[in-house]
């Protein structure tokens, strides 16, 4: 308990302050009872995404675990356990080093086109210009059209016979081209597809980053004579960083995963021109007759490894070279 005086007329008067006093959350059972009421109420919410969230995603990664080790076609009772066998034959297969030359390939065009049209489009968008919204609608406007969709799209525009494409290269004097029925073009059509269907993502991801960067910067290199080139490359670029990490991180994992463009486009051809890793563990899989799970299972395995260790150089490497705004 404190005491202090205050002054009056007459003199000093003691006055006395009381110390507040600690809630204790409750009294008695009530509040024990009202707490096992919310932790019951907060598990029933919880729950049903639980339980799918292990049924449909973790149950079927530890069983391709397991399948990874074994022979198994899911139809068969036999399922011997071959060990390692499956990851050796990886070392042994032709088509996976193709696979492997082919998934690097499209990762290597896939992901900085994606970051550089995305940044070019952002920059371009980022002023107060009429119509602003309906163009930053119409980019964004990629990433809500199908796969499917898109496929389609693309089939039609380069085909060789009377696609859209072929027609402007006749018109400026250049030879028809074959393109998705190019052992040499294909992989490149593939790029292109996606990453017009990615630009969108990139775009607003960049927009964002590009409205908080302080203007405050920009005007003062402006007042010392910085060009607008020297003032986006010494300034904006490097406050654009994380955003570039975070596209890097999430385009490369889409690109290693690539699948629905060459299946809907090119089922893997002409002559294998197009195979990534994940369309031959499909191929493995469900594509043939012998349904060979095991070294499905296998490849997926070799896919996440190769993953988790890109991720963490794209990250160890990036914490060297991002710039965090305080």
């Amino acid at each position: 308990m404190a005491v202090r005086f205050l002054p009056v007329r007459s003199g000093l008067r003691p006055v006395t302050r009381r110390r507040p006093a600690r809630y204790r959350g409750g009294t008695g059972g009530k509040g024990i009872r009202s707490r096992g009421r919310d932790q019951a109420a907060a598990w029933a919410f919880v729950t049903p995404a639980t339980v799918i969230i292990m049924l449909f995603g973790v149950a079927p990664i530890a069983w391709s675990a397991v399948l990874s080790f074994q022979q198994n076609n899911l139809f068969s009772a036999s399922t011997p356990f071959v060990g390692l066998t499956n990851y050796r034959q990886m070392v042994h297969d032709p088509v996976i080093a193709q696979a492997i030359e082919h998934t690097i390939v499209y990762t290597a065009l896939f992901v900085p086109g994606t970051m550089i049209v995305g940044l070019l489009l952002a920059v371009a968008m980022n002023r107060k210009i009429r119509f602003i919204s309906f163009y930053r609608t119409a980019a964004y406007a990629t990433m809500a059209v199908s796969t499917i969709s898109e496929a389609l799209v693309f089939l039609w525009l380069f085909d060789p016979s009377y696609g859209i494409v072929n027609y402007g290269l006749k018109l400026v004097g250049i030879p028809q081209q074959q393109f998705l029925n190019s052992t040499s073009e294909a992989l490149f059509v593939i790029a292109i597809m996606t990453i017009w269907g990615w630009t969108g993502f990139a775009v607003v991801i960049y927009l964002a980053a590009l409205q908080g960067v302080p203007q405050v910067l920009t005007e003062a290199a402006a007042i010392d004579g910085a060009s607008r080139w020297a003032s986006f490359r010494r300034i904006t670029l490097p406050l654009l960083s994380p955003a570039s990490l975070f596209l890097v991180v999430w385009l490369t994992i889409n690109a290693l995963q690539l699948f629905d463009e060459v299946y809907l486009s090119t089922r893997g051809g002409p002559l294998g021109s197009t195979t990534v890793l994940v369309y031959y563990l499909y191929q493995q899989a469900f594509g043939g007759a012998d349904f060979n799970f095991g070294y499905a299972s296998a490849i997926a395995y070799f896919l996440f490894l190769i993953l988790v260790v890109i991720t963490a150089i794209e990250f160890r490497v990036g914490r060297r070279l991002v710039h965090y705004r305080s």
